[in-house]
C-alpha cells in the first residue's frame, strides 16, 4: 500500500479511533503474541459512543435475546437480529465495518481483503450472566451462510469497574488446549483482535462469579476473506471445543445433532415449531 494511501485512511479514522503506540508497534506485538497472533489495545474507542451501547444493550427485552445453552460447553447471551440494534451500536458497526479500518486491521495482521459480515452471525452484542461461561474452544472456520472463511475475531469489551474476582476473563490456550497462556480482563474499552485459525483455542471456561445484577458485557465482530490462498485450505468447521476444566464436556445426541445441521434449517426447523405451537 502507498504511503498516500495509508495516510489517507488513517485520517480517516482519527476522530473515531485512537492508539496509544504506533502502528508498527502494533503490528510487531500482534505477530509476536503467544500462544497466537493477537493485540489488546486499550481506550480505542470513544467513550461516549460506548457509553450509548452500553445504554442500548441495558434496554434490551428479554425477546431480543437468545440464550445460547450447548450443555456443558456453552451458557451465553447473544442478540437475536442485528436489524434491532439501536443508533449506537449502528454507529459502532459502522465503524469497525468501514473501509478504513479494514485497512487499519490488515496493516496489523498482514490478512488483506478484509470482508465484514453485515448480518453479525455469532457477533453483535453479548453479555454472560453469573455462572455464565464458554468453554475452551477453536472458532468455526467458515460463515454460517456465506461460505466465507473467518480470519479475525475482535472483542470489544464494555465492563465498568469490573473486579477480576468476577472471572470472566478471556482465555487464551496451546495448541493442544492442556494450559492457558495469555488471559484478558474484560475492561471497559479494551479491545482484543485475534486471528480465528485451527487450533486457536480460546475461551471464557470458568464460570462467572459476578453479583447477580452485574453482566459481562461485549460486542463481536469477525472479519472474513473469500478464500485464504491458493497452496490453503480450510476444512469446514463448527466450534470445536476443547476437554473442559470446569465441569463436563458430555456431547448429548441433541447436541450432536446441532453440530452436524446447517444453520439455515435449524432456524427452519425452529420456526415451524414455533408456528404450531
Amino acid at each position: 500500500m502507498s504511503t498516500e494511501l495509508t495516510q489517507t485512511y488513517r485520517s480517516l479514522l482519527a476522530d473515531k479511533v485512537r492508539l496509544a503506540e504506533p502502528l508498527e508497534d502494533l503490528r510487531a506485538t500482534y505477530r509476536a503474541a503467544q500462544p497466537f497472533p493477537h493485540l489488546v489495545l486499550d481506550g480505542m474507542f470513544s467513550t461516549r459512543l460506548l457509553d450509548a451501547v452500553i445504554a442500548e444493550m441495558s434496554d434490551m427485552t428479554t425477546a431480543q435475546w437468545s440464550i445460547i445453552d450447548k450443555d456443558a460447553r456453552e451458557r451465553t447471551l447473544r442478540m437475536r437480529s442485528v436489524a434491532e440494534m439501536g443508533p449506537a451500536g449502528t454507529e459502532l458497526l459502522g465503524i469497525v465495518h468501514s473501509a478504513a479500518f479494514l485497512y487499519f486491521l490488515s496493516e496489523i495482521t498482514g490478512v488483506w481483503q478484509l470482508l465484514p459480515d453485515p448480518y453479525l452471525l455469532g457477533g453483535g452484542y453479548a453479555s454472560m450472566r453469573r455462572s455464565d461461561y464458554f468453554g475452551v474452544h477453536s472458532d468455526r472456520s467458515v460463515a454460517y451462510d456465506t461460505g466465507l472463511v473467518r480470519r479475525l475475531a475482535m472483542i470489544i469489551f464494555l465492563n465498568k469497574e469490573w473486579d477480576p474476582a468476577y472471572a470472566g476473563q478471556l482465555e487464551l490456550w496451546n495448541h493442544e488446549a492442556t494450559r492457558c497462556e495469555a488471559s484478558v480482563d474484560p475492561l471497559y474499552n479494551r479491545t482484543v483482535v485475534f486471528e480465528v485459525a485451527n487450533p486457536n483455542f480460546h475461551g471464557v471456561p470458568a464460570p462467572l462469579m459476578c453479583p447477580a445484577d452485574r453482566m459481562r458485557r461485549s460486542f463481536i465482530v469477525y472479519y472474513h476473506t473469500a478464500g485464504v490462498s491458493e497452496k490453503t485450505s480450510v476444512r469446514p468447521h463448527s466450534s470445536i471445543f476443547a476437554p473442559r476444566l470446569h465441569g463436563s464436556n458430555r456431547l448429548t445426541l441433541k447436541a450432536l445433532v446441532r453440530e452436524v445441521t446447517p444453520p439455515a434449517l435449524l432456524r427452519a426447523v425452529r420456526k415451524l415449531r414455533e408456528s404450531v405451537r
